[in-house]
């Protein structure tokens, strides 16, 4: 590479200023599927600072690096091939624009003079990932690679973040520039207003039934820990958005509980009955609000008091009382103005929001079959660190890990808040990529696993030891579990034969185990985690334990 002084820029290659513009702004990590309409990236990155990670196909690359913009609050950068490449990574690229999570994704592309025949594997990106991506563009001149990457970082990280495409013809990648460096990139962060803090202290003030509910993307621990400050100076009820849930410590006396997939009734009516609603970062999409049930639209009968960095979602579906265009950083960083009144207005609220999580959480119903996943469960609530990661995809199974593990620390939990099957697995490996010194906890259904099993091998060339549990009931249970109550007996489509996982994750030469009991599981964890190797236990469980609180046999009797 022909490079003049850094003081200067750099002359090289398309290819070559593409990779030392991810240099510079900062980039940890590049996940990818190889392909030939990419091919100076991959030879620039033989020389870079930047681990790449090999995949097994597109769509487990992609969910890769939407999770390491989950854990970093920076884009995560993923690699692929053009035409089936792109295709394949739509995938993750969905799970980032519904998750909002930075993330940039690079396409090969054919020749600039090709446009337009059809040539081969050529796709038009804009209407493809049009209305996925916050901004799909292709690189028609090398000169103006710094400044398309800069762009692709701040529109990733701005507002509402999500998923931005840059498509890379291959004449553009060959072809020589000279451009200047770049600096390393500080994503913007957009702070509330003194007078919107001074209304929210005397909405506060005149409230008394309140509750806080966090969700979204690019929270960091000191925004986390000043959110917990407020919470408890206002002795304030405050729960989690869907599969947000590591944004509070579930055993901290003012956690109220998960507003997700079936909620606990305590908490829906406790929001249903608020007179105040503080909603930091989350968007309250169909999930967590019950269908759009717990709030009126357009305007809703409790005070709501909106926190986002995107200024187009506040007033989207619901219309606050209070809007502040902020990010949860910059919001939190400004509640140590906010002062409580002299006498709670709410005296014993969060102490009651909080024993009733508790008693919703620590139910432990016995199912159908010998493997008691409430046992499984207990063992790991007793074992794994406060900052183990758990990670799952979609599925029945993830009930489990929402309903019963408590998360205590940040960047503890990935799992799609857009019902991606199949997320689990990579997530993981991106996980134990980023944390190697954390216990990394992949929970994942038979049918959800087998959506990204190949990336199995990616964790095994990357030697990289997360603990796989896979929970087989021989079905897709969450299809199977509706298909019961709305078509009662009439089962298509919904049965899985499948393979000996055990077997298959020992062919990669991991540790793995068939676990049948819940007395069986806790010496099998161990075991998996002391082989530090990948590792995979394969849990037997009784097609009739469909749900922690119904049968199948039971949903079908209605």
């Amino acid at each position: 590479m022909d490079r003049i002084s850094e003081a200067e820029g750099t002359t090289a290659p398309g290819g070559a200023l593409l990779v030392r513009a991810l240099e510079q702004l900062g980039a940890e990590r590049v996940f990818c599927v190889p392909g030939e309409s990419y091919l100076p990236v991959l030879d620039a990155l033989h020389d870079a600072s930047i681990p790449v990670t090999v995949c097994r196909q597109e769509g487990g690359a992609a969910m890769m690096a939407e999770a390491w913009g989950k854990m970093t609050g920076m884009p995560g950068i993923c690699m692929v091939t053009r035409g089936p490449g792109a295709t394949n990574a739509a995938a993750g690229l969905h799970v980032a624009q519904q998750d909002s999570t930075p993330m940039i994704l690079f396409v090969g592309q054919i020749e600039t003079g090709m446009r337009g025949r059809d040539a081969f594997q050529e796709v038009d990106y804009r209407q493809m990932f049009g209305g996925i991506a916050k901004w799909v563009a292709e690189i028609e001149d090398p000169a103006r690679i710094p400044e398309m990457l800069s762009r692709a970082y701040h529109t990733a990280t701005s507002g509402r973040p999500g998923p931005v495409v840059l498509a890379l013809p291959e004449d553009v990648l060959a072809k020589g520039a000279g451009v200047p460096d770049l600096a390393p990139f500080v994503p913007v962060e957009t702070h509330p207003g003194l007078t919107q803090m001074a209304d929210l202290q005397k909405r506060l003030w005149a409230a008394k039934r309140p509750i806080a509910i966090l969700g979204g993307s690019r929270w960091s621990e000191p925004a986390r820990a000043a959110f917990t400050r407020f919470a408890e100076r206002f002795d304030l009820p405050v729960a989690c958005s869907f599969r947000r849930q590591m944004l509070f410590d579930h055993d901290h006396p003012n956690y109220a509980g998960d507003v997700g997939i079936g909620i606990n009734p305590a908490l829906a009516a406790r929001i249903r009955e608020a007179d105040l609603v503080l909603l930091v970062g989350g968007r309250l999409s169909e999930m967590p609000s019950q269908s759009y049930t717990l709030f009126d639209i357009p305007v809703p009968a409790q005070t709501l008091v909106h926190v986002h960095a995107g200024a187009e979602e506040l007033g989207r579906v619901y219309r606050p009382a209070l809007a502040i265009h902020a990010s949860p950083n910059g919001f939190c960083a400004a509640l140590e103005a906010v002062q409580p009144p002299v006498e709670c207005p709410w005296p014993g609220a969060a102490e009651a929001a909080h024993a009733d999580y508790l008693a919703w959480s620590g139910a432990r119903p016995r199912v159908p079959g010998a493997l008691q996943m409430a046992d499984v469960m207990d063992w790991l609530e007793s074992h794994l660190p406060r900052d183990a990661v758990l990670t799952n995809g979609a599925g029945n199974y993830a009930t489990w890990v929402h309903r019963f593990h408590r998360f205590h620390e940040m960047n503890t939990q990935l799992a799609p808040t857009s019902g991606s099957m199949g997320y689990g697995l990579p997530a993981a490996v991106a996980a134990k990529l980023k944390y190697p010194e954390r216990t990394v906890v992949c929970f994942a259904g038979d049918g959800c696993l087998q959506m990204t099993m190949q990336e199995f091998g990616t964790a095994a060339q990357e030697k990289a030891a997360l603990v796989l549990v896979v929970v087989d009931n021989g079905m897709y249970g969450t299809i199977r579990m509706h298909q019961e109550r709305d078509f009662p007996g009439r089962v298509s489509a919904t049965t899985l034969v499948n393979p000996d996982f055990a077997a298959l994750a020992r062919a990669y030469d991991a540790h793995a185990e068939t676990v049948e009991t819940a007395e069986a599981f806790g010496p099998a964890f161990e075991r998996a985690l002391a082989s530090g190797k990948p590792a995979l236990l394969h849990l037997k469980l009784d097609p009739e334990a469909i749900t922690p609180v119904k049968s199948l046999s039971e949903i079908r009797a209605g």
